[in-house]
């Protein structure tokens, strides 16, 4: 450039697809909590979903067993073959289902798998039905996919959970997928084999697809037994593409593995986005994958026990607090407590929470419900004491 020349900066355009688009509200609490952390403040954080547990041995030695050997290279778009028969043993053994390996897609986490389905599903205008509340990035997954996610309304007197016949009476001829997720971030709901049946009965009758969101099948707690809804028969088998991970029941977050099991056709699909954008998931770790299926599974049972004990703390720690009503999670580790009768929206509260008592949750908003917060509690049980303290003086003061 000449010398004494200066240009103005570029005008820098974005794609429309970001319209409307908002960054992960678990990410921004858990950052914030952290700098607040940093200027030595006292802070119970309660914000990001992960385990504080770390990844049990065995699984860390497959995967550095598999460096040392050199599994270091490309790998095949949809995993590792002895990953997804593994994977296909898994679902056989646990959850009754029957898949080739050919009918499974191994990604970067479960997130990246729903990612690779809503781009491979859907076309401009097909709508995404989504019960609420709903984990933070269903709709915004379908928005970048060009779908339109449209929003079953709950409420807890009905536990969190959308019946068949509103089911039925959301579905248009735009309607193109069913999202649900059981047990559910945010609430920890679980759907019990009949409530499933009866949902599954409209899925096949309206002739839609469903995915079926089951990463936290490992961490339940209460007398609703577990239930793959593909399971439940042939015809709902057919419309269902079932998503599952490592990141909770192993504490694998930092892995990045999840996949998905379903049809060919739209495995097929999913794939051929995948091959355009991630490739493949790290080689070497997906051999870690494959020691936390086909491993001592001790290590799983040890977190869920830690997982229940906390429920049952921060559960009637929180009940006990005049003013706050909350869902009694049958799984995951959420509490998504109502803070309707404080008068604050769920941004002004938990905004106030934090920078007046120090603890970050994150607001119901982010989830599809503006009176409520979410609490994780994968955390530990000192840490989940002080937090019920303190949201009882909040509450005090409001």
């Amino acid at each position: 450039m000449a010398s004494g020349v200066h240009r103005a900066p570029p005008k820098i355009r974005l794609a429309d697809r970001l319209d409307g688009i908002a960054p992960s509200m678990t990410l921004a609490i858990s950052a914030k909590a952290k700098e607040l952390q940093a200027k030595g403040l006292d802070v119970c954080g309660f914000g990001t979903g992960e385990p504080d547990f770390d990844t049990p041995e065995h699984i860390k030695r497959a995967a550095i067993q598999a460096l040392e050997r050199g599994e270091t290279k490309y790998a095949a778009v949809e995993g590792i073959a002895k990953l997804r028969s593994a994977i296909a043993r898994k679902l056989a053994v646990d959850n009754q289902l029957t898949y080739q390996p050919g009918q499974i897609q191994v990604s970067a986490g479960a997130k990246q798998v729903l990612y690779n389905l809503m781009m491979a599903l859907l076309n401009p205008g097909d709508e995404v039905l989504i019960p609420a509340p709903y984990w933070l990035s269903y709709p915004e997954m379908v928005r970048l996919a060009s779908g339109v996610p449209v929003v079953l309304e709950t409420s807890e007197s009905r536990g969190f959970k959308v019946t068949a016949e509103q089911l039925d009476a959301a579905i248009t001829p735009r309607t193109r997928l069913l999202v649900i997720a059981s047990p559910s971030n945010p609430t920890g709901i679980m759907y019990s084999p009949s409530e499933l049946r009866a949902l599954a009965e409209v899925i096949v009758e309206r002739d839609i697809l469903v995915i079926s969101d089951e990463i936290y099948e490992k961490l339940i707690y209460g007398d609703v037994p577990f239930a793959s809804i593909a399971s439940l028969n042939e015809d709902v088998y057919t419309r269902t593409i079932t998503v599952n991970g490592f990141s909770k029941a192993y504490a694998m977050t930092g892995w990045r593995l999840g996949y998905a099991a379903g049809p060919q056709a739209i495995i097929d699909a999913a794939n051929i986005v995948q091959s355009h954008s991630l490739s493949n998931v790290t080689t070497f770790a997906q051999y870690g994958a494959i020691a936390a299926l086909e491993g001592d599974q001790s290590a799983v049972e040890v977190m869920r026990q830690a997982f229940a004990e906390r429920r049952e703390i921060i559960y009637q720690g929180i009940s006990a607090i005049p003013g706050i009503t909350c869902v009694r999670p049958d799984g995951a580790f959420y509490v998504f407590p109502s803070i309707e009768a404080s008068g604050l929206d769920s941004m002004t509260f938990s905004r106030r929470f934090l920078e007046e008592e120090q603890v970050a949750v994150v607001p119901g908003r982010s989830f599809g419900s503006d009176q409520h917060i979410r609490f994780s509690y994968a955390t530990d049980r000192a840490t989940i004491e002080k937090g019920i303290e303190r949201l009882r003086r909040f509450m005090g003061k409001l």
